[in-house]
């Protein structure tokens, strides 16, 4: 399976001048945890609620400092159509939660969070569980507790 078929898109964005005050009510607007940075179709960055809390609102920074000053550059990317499996690597490696998705042009064109691989990780054993009780069903259960053996 491709990063393309589990991501997010749009991907909600920002420009680089936009406040940390908008990019927070964009986030609640959009109810996302965080905004990609882009200007001019590129990906300059990615500011997470964390970092409006630990980067601005601890530090007393202004809500009116652009995002630039303090989003988190450069961004660690996956391609649209890479293979789940090296969103899993780069997850492991980088340590984040959300990737944006880039398209061969580098340009931003999704998100993928790390919920989005639970939730392809619980189809895929939901995919698996369904003929295997199925099986188990009509075969009759053999282990404690089935029909016949004692629990």
């Amino acid at each position: 399976m491709r990063i393309a078929d589990v991501m997010i898109t749009p991907p909600v964005t920002v420009l680089p001048r936009a406040t940390a005050r908008q990019a927070a009510r964009r986030m609640e607007t959009e109810a996302v945890g965080c905004v990609l940075v882009v200007g001019d179709d590129t990906l300059h960055g990615v500011v997470t609620d964390r970092d409006l809390a630990v980067r601005v609102l601890s530090t007393g920074t202004d809500p009116e400092t652009p995002v630039s000053e303090f989003m988190s550059a450069p961004a660690v990317t996956v391609d649209a159509t890479d293979d789940l499996e090296a969103a899993y690597r780069v997850f492991r490696r980088a340590g984040v939660r959300r990737l944006p998705v880039l398209d061969g042009r580098q340009r931003p064109v999704g998100l993928l969070a790390v919920d989005d691989l639970f939730l392809d990780v619980l189809q895929r054993l939901s995919d698996l569980l369904g003929p295997v009780s199925w099986s188990a069903l009509r075969e009759g259960g053999t282990g404690p507790g089935s029909a016949g053996v004692p629990g």
